[in-house]
């Protein structure tokens, strides 16, 4: 698998289930310009008032198979017992424009695209104040058994461990506070200086750079 050739960069964000991750994401998209939402694919079932490619796109196990045996996938993974996996076509095509594009995937996935694209990539780690707050929070969703919310917090607990494997984390005790440093991080990516090249400052373009190198 080759690497991407981008100008945009691409925002891995992970979390726990029931960490608020979706509700994060779609806050910051909505927050900055020129930022857009991956949209995964999925084996598992639709739920109620998701549709689809808008929440994911839902396809069969077979469908699933072929996208990779096609090398069509960024990268995938099974959790619960379906498969998620990210369209490489869409990340290429928004990256290759320009946009900052946002990756809403597990663990698992986050650390393939780390090991392939780590220079091209910044990692950010969702974490529930505690996993008291964190199965409260499942427990209000209501749409998970007992047991289903039991096996979702030993993983939650496993997954927490390869917090150290991002670039940053950020608590989600307080949504608009959690926005808020997600915001921060993504405009700080766009203002760091690329020490092998231009650099990639918000808001700036190579009229800017010429000009500061006649004046110097």
């Amino acid at each position: 698998m080759g690497t991407i050739k981008q100008s945009g960069t691409l925002l891995v964000i992970s979390a726990p289930s029931g960490a608020g991750k979706t509700t994060l994401c779609n806050r910051l998209v909505a927050a900055l310009p020129r930022l857009k939402l991956s949209v995964s694919m999925t084996t598992r079932q639709r739920r109620a008032g998701e549709q689809d490619g808008v929440n994911y796109l839902f396809v069969t196990p077979e469908q699933f198979r072929a996208a990779i045996k096609a090398d069509g996938l960024l990268e995938y993974a099974q959790v619960f017992g379906n498969f998620y996996g990210t369209p490489r076509s869409f990340v290429e095509r928004h990256l290759a424009r320009g946009i900052d594009v946002v990756l809403n995937i597990d663990v698992q996935g986050a650390l393939q695209v780390r090991r392939k694209f780590r220079r091209q990539a910044v990692f950010i780690f969702i974490l529930p104040p505690s996993l008291t707050v964190l199965r409260q929070r499942l427990c209000r969703r209501g749409t998970d058994s007992a047991a289903e919310i039991k096996r979702r917090l030993a993983v939650a607990r496993r997954e927490m461990k390869f917090v150290r494997s991002y670039d940053y984390a950020v608590v989600n005790d307080d949504l608009d506070e959690a926005v808020a440093a997600l915001s921060a991080i993504v405009i700080a990516t766009r203002c760091k200086v690329d020490k092998g090249g231009e650099g990639n400052v918000y808001g700036s373009d190579r009229r800017v750079v010429e000009k500061k190198r006649q004046r110097v």
